[in-house]
């Protein structure tokens, strides 16, 4: 797959487009955003993702269309992982939710940033040392066996260890100021609730990213497919977050789901690598991954529908291994 730099500036020419959009969209008069408003937002990023999916199977072929739209389903079921983790920061830092948006918008923008510097790293990596790939499988094993074990736990964002120093070496007011980060009262400059809950999204961005770019590596290894993957599934996080918030504790295994298909990627980029060294070692193929993830996919969600109308009272947890993990961990 040659990816030529007219191709690689028109593309992120285009994704920076669509980020001006959110930002106009996001930097009007504070509100929180309606159902209505949510769906044809979500529907807009699919449609734009699965366009350009297609136009990479016109263009540079079905395997590259395939491995697209597996790094594309793999960083779009991480995404909406990841929203549990910002509904809980929205809800232990009680952010209006007029602000909502403002938030999730800088958290977007935080990880697209993140995502992008992990992804030259990556491929730099991946390119220059082979053994790359059982690292990455590694940490992927690490992180999917984590979840696992705490797929039924809450972080407490409290305990994020950059914010609890943070609140000690930090004057600070407990009311919000707006969006505010920073507030002057009487001459003496104050850090505001806000300031915490952008560092607690950050932190936690930037955690999400250590174990995301490994995983979309492991199902694609060109930099172009892994980096348009990331950039689409998150450009429609803000508009899912207001979709799904009320759906979102309905999703119980969605984590438990999502431990087996990040040990399963870390497995795959083993043999990977030993397929390389010894031909005897089998080494997945992008069509039998995609499979496997829709069906981990498939299985968590309607087992997560039977438990919720057998037991009305079960409700879906973060689970997370992330910077605003319990001590005890």
């Amino acid at each position: 797959m040659k990816v030529t730099l007219l191709i690689w500036f028109l593309t992120i020419a285009a994704i920076l487009i669509l980020v001006l959009v959110d930002l106009f969209t996001a930097s009007r008069k504070p509100r929180e955003v309606k159902f209505k408003e949510a769906i044809v937002w979500t529907l807009f990023y699919v449609g734009i993702s699965i366009g350009f999916g297609m136009w990479v199977w016109s263009y540079f072929g079905s395997s590259s269309g395939l491995e697209y739209f597996a790094a594309y389903t793999v960083e779009y079921s991480l995404s909406v992982d990841n929203l549990f983790i910002f509904v809980i920061i929205l809800t232990q830092f009680a952010v209006p939710r007029a602000f909502s948006q403002r938030v999730l918008l800088i958290g977007v923008l935080l990880a697209l940033v993140f995502r992008a510097a992990f992804i030259a790293v990556g491929a730099a990596a991946l390119a220059s040392f082979s053994f790359t790939f059982v690292i990455f499988g590694a940490i992927l094993v690490w992180t999917g066996v984590g979840l696992f074990r705490h797929w039924d736990e809450d972080p407490d964002p409290n305990e994020n260890y950059v914010v609890r120093k943070l609140r000690k070496s930090i004057p600070m007011v407990d009311e919000y100021h707006a969006t505010n980060l920073f507030v002057r009262i009487n001459g003496k400059r104050f850090a505001t609730p806000m300031f915490l809950v952008i560092v607690a999204i950050g932190t936690t961005d930037l955690l999400f990213a250590l174990d995301s770019i490994p995983a979309t590596f492991g199902v694609t290894s060109e930099s172009y497919l892994v980096f348009t993957a990331n950039a689409f599934a998150l450009l429609g996080l803000r508009a899912l977050y207001f979709l799904l918030k009320g759906l979102l504790d309905k999703l119980i295994y969605l984590s438990l789901g999502l431990s087996f298909i990040l040990m399963f990627i870390g497995v795959k980029l083993v043999l990977t690598y030993f397929h390389e060294i010894f031909e005897v070692v089998p080494k997945i193929p992008t069509s039998a991954s995609l499979g496997v993830i829709g069906l981990i996919l498939m299985i968590s969600t309607l087992a997560s529908i039977l438990k919720s109308k057998a037991d009305p009272s079960a409700i879906a947890h973060a689970g997370r291994f992330t910077p605003i993990e319990r001590n005890e961990r």
